[in-house]
């Protein structure tokens, strides 16, 4: 299969005409350097967009043996950088100056700039960065290396966290791989210790969090605990993100937070057939990576993963303009004077004894290119009658051997859509088992060997060596984290707002004045994707009349 860089390498590593030169400078600043004079180091924070001037340089990868390999050289009128050059994370790459070189040095926040106030330019310079940011993912070129055994929980873990955030990594497996070995008596590493993760920098991490990983490959930094934003939105999915880009396109100040990846439940769908403007479908992962980067290039901090533990309502913020203290696992703070909680739902787990022995590495929430290898040309269970589990199973079929859907109820006709249903049918590797339910599953050490359903009518019980089970059951509301700023829920733990709380109260306004509720969390709201991102963009018209307001406390 062709790489994008073969088949995009034109998009890829464009050259800028002398006066589209001209027409930037005034963003940017020139810099000087010697021959062989480092630019740019994996795993430190890069000094902003390049853009070459005279000279030439060298961009290079480094592999598990520290060995450099040449990516690309750039020459007059090419420029240095990728996403990260968008808002001061570690660079993926080495840069190093072949000849005496002269570079106009553009910063993140001045290059964000120059996307927006030169249109055609910033699309070509957009879209290169997007580009090579594919492109190193391809190639795992730049990210982490994690060492350890490819079933493992926590090595699925760990590259699922980093293939949802869109940074590249590489995986060694020391069954398989012998390099993987040889790093592993280098640092004298027990087998209990494993997995090892091998960062840009060249820190070992043992077994670490993904929390812990995200700091140490750059992904995130510190928050300055004195900043008062204009909106802190907590959820990084459909609704937070459609936050961000209009909120921040409007001159807002916007931080969000998510604990574990952008995108939410949306980021994690095969493909998405019915939102509209993509009449092919679309990826979740291409659509909320898509968002990301727009909420990026018009300034929002993205802070992921970094988890909120709490909301104060009672603190006061030192302008004098109100505001919200929040406080996260970490044990930062942070503070804003509206908060948009699009903090959506937590997956629901099935009732079965034993499932947590099997969850990371047999058991799995959502079906990405990551566990289609773990499964392919196998059997595997998929239960839930949705949307979502619809693509699921529509995906994993083109991967695996058989996909048994299992329901409780008489057909797909009341839950899913009527295109994801079609399709279900049309595929002979697809078998629905209605008016079922999994009770049970068989295995041992962590590897689930085999999966019994039975009829909820009849009582007759099914059982099949299955490996691999997939569990699309819907969500709970992800609210426990407001219990200390007393929003007001509805019985099912929902975030009430607007007219459901009293009439002419404002839209996606909670009971908290300044605080807002939008997509999945909200009660009533509606469960789709086009909707989260429609609640998105209305609630920044919502916040702009709250901050015109007189301050009178929270």
């Amino acid at each position: 299969m062709a790489s994008t860089f073969d088949t995009r390498r034109d998009q890829m590593f464009p050259s800028l005409a002398p006066e589209e030169i001209d027409r930037i400078r005034r963003f940017g600043e020139v810099v000087h350097a010697e021959a062989g004079a480092t630019l740019a180091r994996a795993g430190e924070v890069s000094p902003g967009l390049m853009v070459i001037l005279d000279g030439r340089a060298r961009i290079s990868r480094r592999d598990a043996h520290d060995e450099s390999h040449l990516i690309v050289e750039h020459g007059p009128g090419q420029f240095i950088g990728e996403l990260a050059q968008l808002s001061d994370r570690a660079s993926l790459v080495d840069v190093h100056a072949v000849t005496a070189l002269e570079a106009l040095r553009i910063r993140p926040d001045r290059l964000r700039a120059v996307l927006v106030a030169e249109a055609e330019l910033g699309e070509r310079i957009m879209r290169a960065l997007i580009l090579r940011r594919v492109s190193l993912i391809e190639t795992g070129a730049g990210g982490p290396i994690i060492i350890g055994r490819t079933g493992d929980a926590e090595v699925i873990r760990l590259s699922g966290f980093l293939a949802r955030n869109g940074n590249p990594y590489q995986h060694l497996d020391p069954d398989t791989v012998d390099c993987a070995r040889v790093l592993i008596d280098r640092f004298s590493v027990d087998e209990a210790e494993l997995p090892i993760v091998l960062c840009p920098g060249g820190q070992l991490l043992r077994h670490p969090s993904n929390a812990e990983l995200a700091r140490c490959i750059g992904m995130v930094g510190k928050l300055d605990p004195t900043r008062v934003y204009d909106v802190a939105v907590v959820g990084a999915g459909p609704a937070g993100l459609a936050t961000a880009v209009y909120a921040a396109s409007e001159g807002l100040s916007v931080l969000v937070l998510d604990t574990r990846a952008f995108g939410g439940q949306a980021g994690a769908s095969a493909r998405i057939e019915n939102y509209l403007g993509f009449p092919t479908g679309v990826s979740g992962m291409a659509l909320m990576g898509r968002a990301y980067n727009q909420a990026q290039k018009f300034g929002a901090d993205l802070a992921i993963p970094d988890e909120v533990a709490s909301l104060d309502c009672d603190g006061e913020s030192p302008d004098g303009l109100g505001g919200y203290h929040l406080q996260l696992t970490s044990g930062e703070t942070t503070q804003a004077r509206t908060v948009v909680i699009a903090s959506g739902a937590r997956y629901r787990r099935l009732d079965v004894s034993n499932l947590d022995r099997f969850e990371g590495s047999c058991v799995h929430y959502w079906a990405s290119p990551l566990e289609a290898k773990l499964c392919a040309g196998q059997e595997v269970a998929l239960v839930g009658a949705g949307n979502s589990a619809g693509q699921a199973a529509v995906y994993l079929a083109s991967q695996v051997a058989k996909v048994w859907l299992v329901i409780r109820g008489e057909s797909l006709a009341a839950s899913m859509s009527r295109y994801l249903i079609e399709r279900i049918e049309s595929l002979p590797n697809i078998e629905v088992v209605t008016r079922s339910e999994i009770f049970e599953l068989d295995g041992d050490e962590g590897q689930l060997r085999a999966v019994r359903w039975r009829q909820v009518q009849t009582g007759a019980e099914t059982r099949r060596e299955i490996n691999h089970l997939f569990l699309f059951i819907g969500a709970a509301p992800n609210t426990g984290w407001l219990a200390q700023c007393h929003v007001e829920l509805d019985n099912h733990g929902f975030v009430r707002t607007g007219a459901d709380l009293a009439p002419g109260h404002p839209s996606l306004q909670t009971s908290r004045h300044g605080v807002f509720a939008i997509g999945d969390v909200r009660a009533g709201s509606v469960k789709r994707v086009a909707a989260a991102v429609g609640e998105g963009a209305q609630v920044v018209a919502a916040i702009h009349a709250y901050l015109s307001e007189p301050v009178t406390g929270a």
